[in-house]
């Protein structure tokens, strides 16, 4: 692997991980599957769930406004160790969301992951969410709710 096939490899893994974070602040499911291979998982133990292969990610997504009014995600860059057509690695998280009962959370949290090159280009295969810190203290700002997008980026 070339110097520059590894920074694009990295730009582009660290771009599908900000697409992510997109992804589930514009409640974007459809997208949000497309993002991970046909069998990739989607783990959350904390909540607890475990989504594997993108219908279940997609009927997860079509939950998400049963269960939460707003959902802000912020990723942080994290390391990415490359393995030629394969790489795994750490992003943070920082999230504030308000739920339909009006309780509020915030929380800072690390996926673990695993990814992979297609002929699509990069993807999750396995996405591992690990809580570090919660504060379920109510929340003292406002959010909005935000419609899922006509289109995709």
């Amino acid at each position: 692997m070339t110097d520059m096939q590894a920074v694009a490899d990295r730009v582009a893994i660290e771009a599908l991980r900000a697409e992510f974070a997109d992804c589930t602040m514009m409640r974007d499911y459809d997208r949000l599957a497309s993002l991970f291979t046909e069998d990739g998982a989607l783990r959350m133990p904390n909540i607890p769930v475990e989504l594997e292969g993108r219908e279940q990610m997609l009927a997860w997504g079509r939950l998400a406004p049963t269960k939460w009014r707003y959902f802000i995600q912020t990723s942080h860059p994290g390391v990415i160790v490359l393995e030629g057509d394969t790489a795994h690695g750490r992003a943070y998280i920082q999230e504030l969301l308000e739920l339909n009962d009006g309780s509020g959370h915030q929380n800072i949290a690390i996926y673990h992951d695993r990814y992979a090159r297609t002929e699509n280009g990069w993807k999750f295969t396995e996405r591992v969410y690990e809580v570090r810190y919660l504060d379920s203290a109510a929340l003292t700002g406002t959010g909005a709710v935000v419609p899922v997008p006509a289109q995709a980026i």
